[in-house]
Order: C-alpha cells, then structure tokens, then sequence
C-alpha cells in the first residue's frame, strides 16, 4: 500500500491540529490542515483527500453536518475527534457515517495507527470491485430495481440513482437475496469487510441514506434481528 495518501486535519485548534500533522507526516502522510469545515468543503470540491481527521465542535458548521454531507456523495474514510465522550455523541458519529471516533485527549500515535487501519480497508474496497459478492452478472432486476454491476449504474422506476460504492454494495446484496432477511453483522461483513470495527449502526445509517434516496425501496426492519428487501415484483439475475 503507497503511504502517499493525503489526510486533512479539520479543527480548530491550532495545537492540536500541528501535533496531529507531524505525527501523520513523520509515517510520510501528505497533510492539509484547516480550521473549518466551511474551509474543508472547499478542499472537498477541488482537491479531495484521502481521509479526514475531523473534529466535531467547529466554528460555523460542525463535524456532523459536514460528515453528513460528505457521506451523500463519498465513503472516503473519516475520523471523528471529539472532547465529548457520550454515547449518544459516538452513536451519532458513527450513524452519520463516520468510521471511527476518538475522544479528547488522544495519543497521536494511537490516531495515526487507526488512520492506517481505515486506509488498509480503504485500499482493500478499492482494489476489489465487489469484495466478498464474487460474480458479474450482466443485470440484477427486482421488480423496480434494476442494477449493472459492471457499470455500477442503478435505476428505479426507470430513472438513474446516484449512489455511493457502499450504498451500491448494499443494494446488491438485497437485491441477490430477496425476502432473506440479514442481520447487521452479514451486512456489515458485506459492505464494511470482515475487519470492520465500529458500531453496527453504521448499517442503519446506510439503509436511510438509501431510502431517501429511494423513497419506496421495500426494505423492512426486522426487530432484534437487521433488515430484508421484499421482493414485490418479481426479480432475476441475468
């Protein structure tokens, strides 16, 4: 794997934000450093790094709603860093879409070692196209979904769906295994990879995105258990 990834460092203190830095570029990290999220979009939009260290208390739009924002478009790696350490704040970082979480005060070398673990899975996505779902097939209809795997291209009702490679994963899993219900280690296990260690309500927050994007895609809770995609019209893989 080339350690020549470039990672942004987002918060707003300076100190913080330096430390992090060196230690990043002593294991020959490229490095951005900004001290808003607003400066961070901007990044976002011209030259998108290949992870984010990101705070979550920012002056004028915080961590959240940045990671949300970055999450309809991307599943490039993020790490949220917080002074706050309640579970309601972990839980409502990792249903955002964030990786991984660590609270204030940190060690440097512990966030660098987390950096390389999400840029080891990172690489690992990238160069499988569909990791642990194996075949092409040409086409996967279910009743008004229609994938290409090959393109990975979806369409509802006729109409294209812009969907980040995680959301497509996940699609495709349902999609191959109607009415089978999951639970949210499979498709952890399916989507995230074996060595994903962050909450399984990452599989939830997945699951919304997908629904607001499609608004009648028919993928029901299932109590205790995790999620299954009724098949209502009928469905072939080709």
């Amino acid at each position: 794997m080339n350690n020549q990834y470039v990672i942004a460092v987002v918060d707003d203190d300076s100190n913080i934000r330096n430390l992090v830095e060196a230690y990043l570029q002593k294991e020959n990290y490229r490095t951005v450093g900004l001290s808003s999220a607003e400066e961070a979009w901007n990044l976002w939009r011209d030259h998108p790094p290949d992870l984010w260290v990101l705070d979550i208390m920012l002056p004028g739009m915080d961590g959240y709603e940045f990671c949300r924002r970055i999450r309809n478009e991307a599943e490039v790696p993020i790490i949220m860093i917080s002074a706050r350490d309640s579970e309601v704040d972990k839980i409502l970082g990792l249903e955002l879409g964030s990786d991984d979480y660590l609270v204030k005060p940190f060690s440097p070398r512990e966030l660098v070692a987390r950096v390389k673990r999400q840029l080891q899975r990172w690489y690992k996505l990238n160069q499988s196209e569909e990791p642990a779902i194996p075949s092409q097939p040409i086409q996967i209809v279910l009743g008004r979904l229609l994938l290409l795997p090959e393109e990975r291209r979806a369409f509802w009702d006729g109409e294209e769906v812009d969907l980040t490679s995680k959301e497509f994963v996940m699609l495709r899993v349902f999609a191959e295994n109607p009415n089978r219900a999951f639970t949210r280690d499979e498709l952890l296990a399916y989507v995230w990879g074996d060595d994903y260690f962050g909450s399984d309500r990452a599989v939830d927050h997945l699951i919304k995105r997908v629904r607001k994007k499609i608004g009648d895609l028919p993928i029901e809770a299932i109590w205790g258990h995790g999620y299954r995609m009724r098949n209502d019209g009928g469905g072939k893989v080709e």
